[in-house]
Parts: structure tokens; C-alpha cells; sequence
């Protein structure tokens, strides 16, 4: 408990309790952080692995095109 003042004990107390349930919960709301960051992370490499499959078929559909036309004979 605080040290008596003028202030009702009850207030100081309930401000202490807070500060400590606060410090508490600091490990797991930077854990959550750090898990949250980490799937966005994830996320974001997953669809730059898709963007670049996708590009990559365009230029095979391109390069399978032009090997078609110089196969047929035109230029």
C-alpha cells in the first residue's frame, strides 16, 4: 500500500495497480507486435512471389509467341 497522505488511499492505490498492471502486460503486447509484424512480413513476400510468377508467364507467353512466328516463317 502507499504512504498515507492527503489523498484518499484508495486512489493512490488504484493508480499504483494500474501503473503495475500496465508493466505486466508490456512482454506480451510487444510479443504480439513482433508476431503481428512478422505476418505482414510474411505477406507481403508471399505476394511479391506471386507478382513475379505472374510476370515471368508473360514474358514465356511473349518469348513462346515470337518463336511460334519465326517458326512459321514471318519476321
Amino acid at each position: 500500500m502507499a504512504m498515507p497522505t492527503a489523498i484518499n488511499d484508495q486512489i493512490t492505490d488504484s493508480v499504483t495497480q494500474t501503473g503495475v498492471s500496465v508493466a505486466g502486460s508490456a512482454p506480451a503486447m510487444a510479443m504480439s507486435a513482433l508476431y503481428q509484424s512478422s505476418a505482414h512480413a510474411l505477406g507481403l513476400a508471399a505476394q511479391n512471389a506471386t507478382s513475379a510468377q505472374q510476370q515471368l508467364h508473360v514474358v514465356a507467353d511473349a518469348v513462346t509467341a515470337k518463336c511460334v512466328q519465326l517458326l512459321v516463317g514471318g519476321k
